[in-house]
Formats: C-alpha cells, structure tokens, sequence
C-alpha cells in the first residue's frame, strides 16, 4: 500500500467482501449470538497485549503485589479500561476515514506532532527493547543456576547483596559505596568487567539470540501477506496463552490459600481498599505509594502502542464494518489477557509468600527475585522454573511487536511505500537490544526516551480526543447525545491519568536524575 492509497479505496477481493458480509450479519446479531464469531476475527488488540505484556508490567505487578498483597489489584484493570477507550477513540478515527494516521493527523493537527510522535515510537521501542532481553535473560540464568550451572562469580553475588541491601535500607551513602564496589569486584573478577562467568554469557546469549531469531521469523511473516499476518497473530497467541498458562499454575497450586482469601481478592478487584497506606503518620500523604498507584495507572499504554495501533488494523484490511470488531478485539485480546497476568502475578505474590503485610512500597524486588522467592510453592523449585518460563514468554511477546512497531514507523516517518523488504529491514532496527542480556544502557539513554515518550503520550491522547470530536473529518462518526458526552468523559479521564502518570513518571527518570530529590 503506498502512502498515498486509503485502505478505503482499496479494491476489496471476495474474501474481504464475505467477511464484510458476514460482519454486517453478526452485527445483527444479540451478544451471546456473535460472541463466537467477533473472537474469530481478532487480531490487532493481540499485538497492544503483548507489547504491554513485558517487562514493565511484570516489574509494576510484582511489586504491587509484593507490597500491598491484594489491595491493588484494581489498578490495572483501570488502567488499561482507560488505555483501551482511547484506543477506541483512534479506531473509530483511522476505521472511519481509512486514512493512515501519520498522514491525516500531519495535516489536520501539525506535521512537527506527528514527527514527535513517531520519534517517540522509534526510541520507546529501541530502548525498552533492552531491558525485555535483559528480563529473558535473567530468568535463563535462574533456570541455569537450578541445574548447577554458576551465572555469576560468588564474589559478584555478593557484592550484589550487599548493594541490595543498601537500596532496602535507602540509605544515599551506603548505596554509593557498594555501587563502586560491585563496580571494583566485578573488573577484578570478571571478563569485560561484565559480572558473568563464560557460562554465564553463553546462557544469556543463547536465549537472547533464540528469541530473536524466533521474533524474525514470526515479524518477517507479519511484513509479508494475510496469511503471514495470521502466522504472526498466532505466534502471539501462544506467547500470551503460556504466560497465562505458566502465572496461573503457579496461583492454582495455592488454590487452598486463593480459595481462603477469595473475599479480599474480591475486594482488591473492586478497590475496597483504595489506595493503601495513603498517609503518614504525621499527617502528610504518602508520596511513595502515591507515585506507584498513579505511575501504574498512566503507564499501562505506551506510546508506541498508540503508532502500532492503527497500523495494525489497517494491516488487516479493516473499515467501517469492522468498528464493533474493533471494540470487541480490544476487550477480548487486549483487556482480558492484560488484566488477567497482571492479577495472576499480582495475586501469586501475596499466595507465595512474598508479600509481608507491611503495605510499604519494594521497589527493591524484581521479577527474578519474586521466581526465588516462589520456589517452594510446587515441590522443591518447580514453582520458580514456572515462573521464570512466564517470564521469558512475556519478554518473547514484547520484543516482536517492538520489532514490528518500527517496521510500520520508520515506513510512514520517510514517507515510504511499505514493502516487504524495507518493512523487515527497519522491524531489525530494535535488534540491538540483544546486548542488554549483559548490560544495560547508559543511564542519559533511558534519561533522553523518558523526557521524549512520557511528553509524547498526553498529547497523542489529546490528539485522538480531538480528532474524534473533529466533524469536519470524521462526519457523523463522531457520535450524538448521551453516549457521544459519556464517551467524551471517559476519555478526559483518560486525559488526566495519563498527563498525571507521565509527570510522574518524567519527575522519577528525568527531573531527580538531573537536579536530585
């Protein structure tokens, strides 16, 4: 499709005619009778579930459960409830017109923000690339380390308590000087200064490039025809459907203990509990619990699955008919799989034992130390092995759909046809991120995405509110009476959240970085 064909005026083959016909038929239909039909023809909302479905998510769940057991189990699922009505707003736009995004919005709002916008795509994409390796690896590591094979130097792992126990502690000094020692140990004892031992590398490197050679495979078949977008949506299906799959035996194995506290997990879904431990002792509120429930809630979407969005249903062919499709694919393969790992996780770490009761903010635990710390919940290690392979599968899931973000966004920035050959060659750019199965980036690089995407994602939601209140564009699409104003409520919300998650989210990575507390 070049940049300047419509996906409207595209001629439609039979196949695409018979769906057309069939949705017109199951749009007829009551809920319970097109239920089944609408979940056959899902498909975009898969690639915003496992993009979100990294490590961020798993980091944001595991220490929301590992701190407030089920108190906020609510979270999430408004959050992403928010991210997905204004993704809908988008869809009705983009499905409306046939337009490509990146165009139309150039022209209707200004060229300089949808230039940002992709640029915020690119570099979102790239650099959160690094850690979805650094995750898969790290659990890799675990698994090898149960089956003897030494990751990392004793005297590394050490030092590594020691600075872990300082960042507990929250101590500024003590946190600097075990920073420089580990840094000291590490030069002393280590190839490269890196901390690993060569089985250590071999492990990280051969899941890193296993995973990326799987993700080139399945993304390759995404730039290619109707059939290689199917390969690749099922691809994701089996990504999403193990990290259910592994979560959820590690939650059912406590079944007795969920079966116990099904009363206050009912209670967490529904926000009995508010926002837990809200104020100090002297009366002031509690900034850090604060900062976690309000970081969580605007951070559920990310930039650039607002770009992926739209390119992926128009990659499917998709048009006005395909509007209540649309909505049911957000809900059924991007809402539901979403809220339904991170409660899993949520809920894991309060029956495993790793939530404590104190309701204060661990920033301290990671999802490596959550799987340790899961070790006994089936036999001996069986609960941690589970929990490590969820990991990697989230992890899998997010690195392609990256891959394919970038594919679509560099295409559309250079004002390119997009073919399979440049499609699959710019999918590769994010493929650097191998290299954060050994290390992570410079501290400015994480610095300059924050500033750029964290900006970036308020004005992208007020640009999809805009445009889907913009007559002149959409026409009638843009709805009427109650449900146009209630529909236009929840998208302010989803304004606010969002501008007030990604303050908080720039003061924490940029403002302290360059000014301290």
């Amino acid at each position: 499709m070049s940049e300047t064909t419509p996906a409207s005026d595209i001629s439609i083959d039979d196949r695409t005619r018979a769906e057309v016909e069939e949705l017109r038929r199951l749009n007829s239909l009551s809920f319970s009778q097109s239920a089944l039909g609408y979940i056959k023809r899902t498909g975009p909302g898969l690639l915003q579930s496992a993009m979100t479905l990294g490590a961020g998510s798993a980091a944001a769940s595991v220490i929301a459960g590992a701190s407030f057991g089920y108190k906020l189990l609510w979270v999430q699922p408004v959050a992403m409830f928010l991210g997905v009505m204004m993704l809908g707003a988008l869809s009705n736009v983009v499905l409306t017109t046939g337009e490509r995004p990146y165009k139309s919005f150039g022209r209707e709002i200004g060229k300089w923000l949808v230039i940002l916008w992709a640029l915020g795509t690119i570099m979102s994409s790239i650099i959160w690339h690094f850690p979805q390796y650094g995750l898969a690896a790290s659990a890799a590591r675990d698994l090898g380390d149960l089956n003897g094979i030494v990751s990392i130097e004793p005297q590394v792992a050490a030092a590594t308590a020691v600075l872990e126990e300082a960042q507990r502690a929250s101590d500024p000094v003590l946190i600097a000087e075990a920073k420089s020692s580990l840094s000291a140990v590490k030069s002393e004892t280590t190839a490269l200064g890196l901390g690993f031992t060569n089985a250590g590398l071999m492990l990280s490197f051969g899941i890193g490039l296993l995973i990326l050679f799987i993700n080139i495979i399945t993304t390759f078949n995404y730039g290619g025809d109707s059939k290689g977008v199917r390969v690749y949506e099922w691809f994701l299906r089996g990504c999403i459907a193990l990290v259910v799959i592994m979560f959820g035996i590690v939650v059912v194995a406590k079944i007795d203990v969920v079966a116990q506290d099904i009363g206050d997990i009912f209670k967490g879904f529904i926000g009995w509990y508010g926002i837990p431990n809200l104020w100090n002792v002297d009366g002031s509120l509690n900034n850090s619990t604060i900062t976690q429930v309000l970081g969580m809630l605007g951070a559920a979407v990310g930039i650039n699955m607002t770009f992926l969005y739209p390119y992926s249903l128009l990659k499917k062919g998709w048009g006005k008919d395909h509007k209540k499709l649309a909505r049911w694919d957000l809900g059924m393969t991007m809402f539901l799989p979403f809220v339904l790992v991170t409660s899993l996780v949520i809920i894991a770490m309060k029956v495993g034992g790793v939530y404590d009761g104190a309701d204060v903010v661990n920033t301290t635990i990671k999802p490596l130390g959550a799987a340790r710390a899961l070790g006994g919940v089936l036999g001996e290690n069986a609960g941690r092995v589970i929990f490590d392979l969820g990991l990697i599968g989230m992890t899998c899931g997010a690195i392609s759909t990256h891959m394919v973000v970038c594919g679509f966004t560099f295409c559309e920035m250079l004002g390119l046809e997009q073919t399979k050959t440049r499609f699959r060659m710019f999918a590769l750019v994010p493929a650097i991120g191998l290299l954060g199965v050994i290390s992570s980036l410079p501290i400015w690089f994480p610095v300059a995405a924050s500033a750029v995407c964290f900006t970036m994602l308020p004005i992208a939601y007020l640009t999809f509110l805009i445009m889907n209140n913009k007559r002149s564009y959409i026409g009638d699409a843009v709805g009427s009476g109650v449900p146009r104003f209630l529909f236009n409520m929840i998208l302010i919300v989803a304004l606010a959240v969002a501008t007030i998650g990604s303050g908080i989210k720039i003061y924490s990575n940029v403002i302290l970085f360059f000014f301290g507390d």
